[in-house]
């Protein structure tokens, strides 16, 4: 009897240790007081799946955050709308711009990164002749410049024994133009991101030739926003990295509802969602392997004139990792 009386206070001991951690951790994420405004700039790509889980699920007002978002076509553009004073952060934004704005001395920084995905591939038409890489030669590619997709579209002509010379190069600036371009024949090829690949395929159908451009590189996807905003407002930015933490959880416990949230956001098929979602790594994180990513497209526009910049510069001071290390910090790898 007195055995089972001693099993008993255990339990009960060890229930209510869990149940006061249950409290404690639930305490901790509601924020009591004025909510703070913040204004996101962000582009319709899967790699923004966190912040719409975040934003989905309430986790920005529990943190203390008002967010009102903006929508631009690609990540260069949202980086312009942070610069243009038209948003205070720019969400899933890849590492280019951000190099070619730090190339220009403009005073950004990444605070965080929210993904790590291959999803920009070339796409050819067989019909204009395009089998192989090599076949590119001569033939009008469209890309959406000074975005990510242009520096892959160089290093695939490179492997190919190609260099930008060799093609008849067009600026495309939409999501219709990237499909309708090479659908209806405008151009050969193009080098574009996913899911509009998924969409010129289904225009194409037999027509289609498709490669991955980026060679194995994960392509990042940053949390971008001013200096001057980033001293400002230390808090927020921390409160809003929390939220995104809970939205990494999110993804874990519940992949379905998580998948279904995306889904919506981008008007995304569920099969398309299948084949794509183990292709990401929906986590929190600032890593040593993004400054050698960074370096590496800096060396490539100063080889290839499209920066007047001659130096590389010290990519750290394009990172800012004080409040990641306070809500993540095992996700905080970069040599500091």
């Amino acid at each position: 009897m007195k055995k089972k009386t001693m099993i008993s206070i255990a339990v009960a001991a060890a229930l209510l240790v869990t149940v006061a951690a249950w409290y404690a951790r639930s305490s901790s994420r509601k924020f009591s007081g004025e909510p703070e405004a913040i204004r996101i700039a962000y582009s319709p790509f899967i790699s923004a799946t966190l912040f719409w889980i975040a934003e989905e699920r309430g986790f920005f007002a529990e943190n203390g955050l008002s967010v009102t978002v903006r929508k631009f076509d690609s990540g260069a553009e949202a980086l312009n709308g942070v610069l243009n004073a038209e948003a205070d952060v720019a969400v899933g934004l890849a590492e280019f711009p951000l190099v070619r704005k730090t190339l220009l001395k403009e005073k950004i920084r990444a605070f965080g990164n929210i993904d790590k995905t291959e999803l920009i591939h070339i796409v050819g038409r067989k019909d204009r002749g395009i089998l192989s890489g090599s076949d590119l030669k001569g033939k009008t590619v469209g890309t959406a410049l000074k975005t990510v997709s242009e520096f892959y579209l160089g290093v695939f002509l490179n492997q190919n024994g190609l260099t930008m010379q060799d093609i008849k190069l067009r600026d495309l600036k939409t999501p219709a133009q990237w499909v309708n371009a090479v659908a209806d024949g405008e151009i050969d090829a193009i080098c574009i991101a996913q899911p509009y690949v998924d969409l010129i395929q289904k225009r194409l159908a037999d027509k289609a030739v498709v490669w991955p451009a980026q060679g194995g590189q994960p392509l990042y996807s940053l949390l971008v926003s001013g200096n001057e905003w980033l001293a400002a407002h230390p808090q927020a930015a921390k409160r809003f990295l929390k939220a995104l933490a809970q939205a990494e959880e999110y993804v874990v416990r519940y992949p379905a509802e998580a998948k279904a949230i995306a889904g919506k956001r981008l008007n995304l098929e569920s099969a398309y969602l299948e084949k794509a979602w183990p292709q990401n790594r929906f986590e929190l994180s600032l890593d040593q392997a993004l400054i050698a990513t960074m370096e590496d497209q800096a060396r490539w526009m100063i080889k290839n004139n499209l920066t007047e910049a001659k130096e590389m510069p010290d990519f750290l001071d394009s990172l800012s990792w004080d409040a990641l290390e306070q809500i993540k910090p095992e996700a905080v790898t970069v040599i500091h």
